[in-house]
């Protein structure tokens, strides 16, 4: 586990990598929150080009981000999902809460 995030314009870019699972979902989760209150963006993008895996986890680590951007007024957005986390996006119908930035091939 391991990210990046930078902030331009008011938009907080998290770039994720490597496999989202329990066993550093709360981590993740913990360190967006983290950032997202320190800067208090009002977009923030996380960016899951860089995640090789992910299981239901990684929907709590979206859902948590959701979370703590709407109470703070702000929008979230994810990008560039990996095939396989794109089918997790869709199988938990998140896709339908939150826009996603599939990357074109």
């Amino acid at each position: 586990m391991h990210f990046t995030s930078y902030l331009q314009d008011s938009r907080l870019t998290v770039l994720l990598t490597g496999e989202i699972d329990h066993h550093c979902a709360k981590t993740y989760i913990t360190a967006i929150n983290s950032k997202i209150e320190a800067y208090s963006p009002g977009m923030c993008v996380l960016d899951f080009s860089g995640v090789t895996f992910m299981d239901s986890s990684g929907i709590a680590v979206v859902i948590n981000a959701l979370r703590t951007m709407n109470a703070s007024g702000g929008t979230l957005a994810v990008s560039s999902p990996q095939k396989q986390v794109m089918k997790v996006f869709r199988a938990s119908g998140i896709d339908k809460l939150i826009k996603i930035e599939e990357e074109v091939s």
